[in-house]
């Protein structure tokens, strides 16, 4: 132990997996803020913590087979369809579950977050995989020590989504993004595109921010109007029940 604290070349890969980790992990703190946005106060902060520590978890056990799953094809575009579903889905109004209890809520938010952030995070582990160099006791330290960062950065942007609500359709724009750039480079189509359809790599990622936007503005009309009607049946057996009252 005391022979790989004092190895330069351990502290050298645990710098670069915090730095690596910091810069690819800004979508991260999108998903985050727009699961939680709808939580408590307290469940909001449970949230960030209970999602963020399985994504450390996850993350390490990830990225300690990161050479494996990227020759594996397909990964990359099956992963890029649900994260569109996804943030299709995180455009829904806030009270879309309002006849779901608080802790489903919680559970729904961190599953969210881990999901999400495990698909997006499938194109960057060979990055932290490289940094690691087999240190993988370092890594989980180094995913430790920047998720405070990850999660105050979410904090902010929840309360910039509370003051702007526009800031909502930006970030599921953001992962459709991510989904689409992730579709392109899948070792199973990314060959081919490159000889065949070299524009598919900018054209699939603005492809993703339309779909998102696009998909989640319609799930989320058709959830208003089934709201709507849902109140406008229950106001008259209301009424009906104070009068027999």
């Amino acid at each position: 132990m005391l022979a790989l604290l004092s190895n330069p070349d351990t502290w050298t890969a645990l710098a670069k997996i915090a730095v690596i980790n910091i810069v690819l992990s800004g979508d991260n703190a999108v998903v985050i803020a727009l699961a939680c946005r709808s939580l408590a106060p307290k469940q909001q902060r449970n949230a960030f913590i209970v999602g963020t520590a399985g994504i450390v978890v996850l993350m390490t056990a990830l990225t300690s087979c990161a050479a494996l799953l990227m020759t594996l094809p397909w990964i990359q575009l099956a992963g890029s369809l649900l994260l569109l579903w996804i943030g299709a889905k995180l455009l829904l109004p806030e009270g879309e579950q309002g006849d779901v209890d608080d802790t489903a809520n919680f559970w729904v938010a961190v599953k969210t977050i881990i999901i999400a952030d495990l698909v997006m995070s499938i194109d960057n582990v060979l990055g932290m995989a490289g940094a690691a160099k087999g240190h993988y006791g370092m890594l989980f330290v180094g995913l430790v020590i920047t998720m405070p960062l990850i999660l105050f950065g979410s904090a902010m942007l929840m309360k910039v989504m509370e003051r702007f609500p526009v800031v909502v359709t930006i970030g599921a724009g953001l992962l459709g993004y991510v989904a689409g750039d992730m579709a392109v480079g899948d070792i199973a189509v990314r060959g081919w595109i490159a000889v065949h359809a070299p524009s598919l790599e900018w054209i699939a990622p603005v492809a993703g921010v339309v779909i998102v936007i696009v998909a989640g503005k319609l799930l989320a009309q058709r959830k208003t109007r089934a709201l709507q009607a849902h109140a406008d049946d229950a106001q008259p057996q209301a009424l009906h029940a104070g009068r027999a009252a």
